[in-house]
């Protein structure tokens, strides 16, 4: 045996993903499978398993080109609740444009906003229950926003200032919060999926009724910790929602190469026998409807559910990113799913419950609301500008008491601040 291929075949090639667009390329997305809105059926919650799998590689839509909302997955929401819905995505985006603007402008390190993205946090954050808990990805402030959490709040850990509640120890954006059942952010992908299903787990063990939901980039989904909870979710029936918030990039490698060239990711819920939807991200009623299906699921008992968000990442995947190295500058303008703002409002309008001058005068408020508490923060400090927490608080809140070597070194690299600094004081940081 020389492992030569048999007579007349090729030796095999590698195959590589490769993106359909680069920069300077046209954008045609005709090869995208877009299926009508309403099309889809909606099984009972407590179906099983195997009667979602169809759902996996088919898109639950809900509004259609008109701006209606139609078929069996149409939520029913009250004209006050879509306002909500609405006004919720609204904020997130007019705090990601200022926290944007002030991280070019030096105030802070790094910043991600979510343009584009919006419903998959917020609508799916209003379909769950308030002491549901979330563990989210770098992505998700919009939960944050839709249960209340004061924006003072988010901007100070932003900063890293003398008012952040995390007291500098995290990087901007990686918030955390129990109150508010917001798992602590990790730089380390993928993490919050096993946490999520096990804190699930012990919900369940507990004979709790609350939920656990976790969010992850689709490039995520390659990561080993991804597999680990699909089998523990499955095997243990843990009442748990995973989402994969697939918008087509993971910074700059292409979706392909988690394997969106050969299926969707909804279908690995079938390789687990898990129950699995495959979702119009851009739809923010097809969001709440697929979430609350799969909350009310997990609350029954009849298991977890993975749901695969379709949308796009209409921004560069950070403030240290620059998209238009990787991939078409009209990929956004010319993604067929629009915005998921807009179609919310053109809904709303629709409806006759909404007017566009409303909505402009909406976004001044928001804009407003946002800038009062941002001038707010930083009077706590920014970046640079030494109004920090004590120094000493570095060595804190890992053990109950400090035991008396780290108490020694922190005397000491207090004392040597000191010395290099002979003006520093440590209760004025």
């Amino acid at each position: 045996m020389t492992g030569a291929p048999p007579k007349g075949h090729n030796a095999p090639g590698l195959q590589v993903p490769e993106p359909p667009f680069r920069p300077g390329d046209p954008v045609d997305y005709a090869f995208l499978s877009i299926p009508p809105a309403g099309a889809q059926a909606r099984p009972d919650e407590l179906c099983a398993a195997s009667d979602t799998h169809p759902l996996c590689l088919d898109m639950v839509r809900v509004l259609d080109a008109g701006n209606q909302a139609v078929g069996p997955w149409n939520p029913m929401l009250s004209p006050d609740v879509l306002r909500h819905m609405l006004r919720n995505m609204t904020l997130l985006r007019a705090f990601d444009d200022r926290m944007f603007r002030g991280q070019r402008q030096g105030k802070t390190s790094f910043y991600m906003r979510s343009t584009g993205e919006e419903a998959t946090s917020v609508a799916a954050t209003m379909a769950l229950a308030p002491d549901d808990m979330t563990f989210p990805s770098y992505r998700q402030q919009g939960i944050l926003i839709s249960r209340g959490y004061p924006l003072i709040d988010m901007i100070n850990q932003i900063y890293s200032n003398r008012a952040d509640r995390l007291k500098g120890r995290q990087l901007p954006i990686m918030y955390s919060s129990r109150e508010y059942g917001f798992f602590t952010l990790s730089g380390n992908l993928t993490t919050q999926y096993p946490q999520a299903v096990g804190w699930a787990m012990a919900s369940a063990i507990k004979g709790d009724s609350r939920i656990a939901a976790s969010w992850i980039g689709e490039g995520s989904s390659a990561e080993g910790d991804f597999h680990a909870a699909m089998t523990f979710a499955t095997v243990y029936n843990a009442p748990v929602i995973l989402n994969i918030v697939n918008n087509q990039w993971a910074i700059s490698s292409y979706s392909g190469f988690a394997g969106a060239e050969r299926t969707t990711f909804a279908a690995r819920a079938i390789g687990y026998g898990m129950a699995g939807l495959r979702v119009d991200g851009n739809d923010a009623l097809a969001v709440y409807a697929a979430t609350d299906w799969a909350a009310r699921r997990a609350r029954a008992g009849a298991g977890p559910t993975l749901i695969e968000h379709f949308t796009y990442r209409a921004e560069g995947h950070s403030t240290s990113d620059d998209p238009t190295a990787y991939r078409s500058a009209h990929e956004r303008e010319q993604w067929p799913l629009g915005d998921p703002l807009a179609r919310l409002r053109d809904h709303l309008i629709a409806l006759g419950e909404w007017s566009a001058e409303q909505h402009e005068a909406l976004k001044r408020t928001l804009a407003d609301e946002v800038k009062a508490a941002t001038k707010e923060a930083e009077k706590n400090g920014i970046l640079g500008h030494g109004l920090h927490h004590p120094f000493h608080t570095m060595f804190e809140d890992v053990f109950e008491e400090l035991p008396w070597h780290l108490e020694e070194q922190a005397t000491q690299a207090i004392r040597e601040r000191r010395i290099k600094w002979p003006d520093w004081k440590e209760d004025e940081a």
